[in-house]
């Protein structure tokens, strides 16, 4: 449930609802927009928990939300979230693209590639030092100097970086090198992770998994927004389906009905949606008129290697 604040309602009124929502073994997450304060309530709640919330000084209306997921919601923040990164905002009027190469491989390439898509107007470097490789026998990136290699090419170009972290362990790591924490497919449902990414307060771009309904990934984005961290986004990069042409099946209409659930920013990945170079401008521009908020291209100085 939410709990919306009066106009003009005081910060002692909302630290009492939160201070009662704490004894109650619930916890309380507010949302301050332009003329009303919401906070939600995340816990088990009760029938008799409204009647009794709605006589707290301060509290104007007690609204039940029926989705599973609270924090994620429209009902408990209509306004969308923007996210700034260094120069960059996303969520906003702009369209933001994050453009590099999927795994960083050697120091050229990676140069190259950020010079690149400088010049074709990218605002932000993405490329990844740690890969979760299907086999274990593929490449799984090179780790650190990996890191190394991106935060050279954002001293020459200025663009920011955004790569994944896999464990744990190694969010402290990635995030010395790192403007945005990504959140891969196959880890969206890592909830241990989830939970310590929430803890860092740096951006964190969630990624779809390739199996999840639309419900499965904002529970996972609750997992984050959970532990206080607002700065979250999340991307739909194709899901797993019969259809054995693309890579993945990337679900366009994901993206007007995020828009609709929840507040977060989304970005579309028509590389890892498709799988194939020249599915990737028609489904980019897809993904545009479906209300996205940005882009993530993979780009590579040799394509067919």
């Amino acid at each position: 449930m939410i709990v919306v604040m009066r106009k003009g309602s005081t910060e002692k009124e909302v630290e009492g609802i939160l201070e009662r929502l704490t004894h109650l073994g619930l916890q309380g997450h507010t949302s301050t927009g332009v003329e009303r304060t919401v906070i939600g309530v995340v816990g088990q709640t009760y029938a008799e928990l409204k009647d009794m919330l709605e006589l707290l000084p301060g509290v104007d209306e007690v609204v039940p939300i029926s989705k599973p997921y609270k924090l994620s919601s429209r009902e408990f923040q209509p306004v969308d979230t923007t996210i700034k990164v260094g120069d960059v905002t996303i969520g906003g009027d702009e369209l933001v693209v994050m453009a590099g190469p999927c795994a960083v491989e050697t120091e050229q390439q990676v140069l190259d590639t950020a010079r690149a898509v400088k010049a074709a107007g990218a605002n932000m470097l993405r490329g990844g030092a740690f890969k979760p490789s299907t086999s274990p026998y593929s490449f799984r990136g090179l780790g650190e100097d990996g890191l190394k290699i991106l935060v050279e090419a954002k001293a020459e170009t200025g663009l920011p970086i955004i790569t994944e972290v896999l464990t744990p362990g190694d969010i402290d790591l990635v995030a010395k090198y790192a403007d945005i924490l990504q959140v891969g497919a196959r880890n969206m449902q890592n909830y241990i992770l989830l939970d310590e990414v929430g803890k860092t307060r740096m951006p964190i771009m969630l990624k779809r998994g390739m199996s999840a309904t639309i419900q499965d990934w904002l529970l996972s984005a609750e997992y984050i927004l959970s532990q206080g961290n607002r700065q979250l986004m999340l991307c739909e990069r194709g899901i797993r389906t019969f259809e054995t042409y693309t890579r993945n099946t990337m679900d366009v209409s994901a993206i007007p009905a995020i828009k609709r659930l929840s507040h977060l920013p989304i970005i579309g990945d028509p590389s890892h949606g498709t799988g194939k170079w020249h599915l990737v401008a028609p489904l980019a521009l897809a993904a545009v008129a479906a209300g996205a908020d940005g882009l993530m291209i993979e780009v590579h100085p040799n394509p067919d290697i």
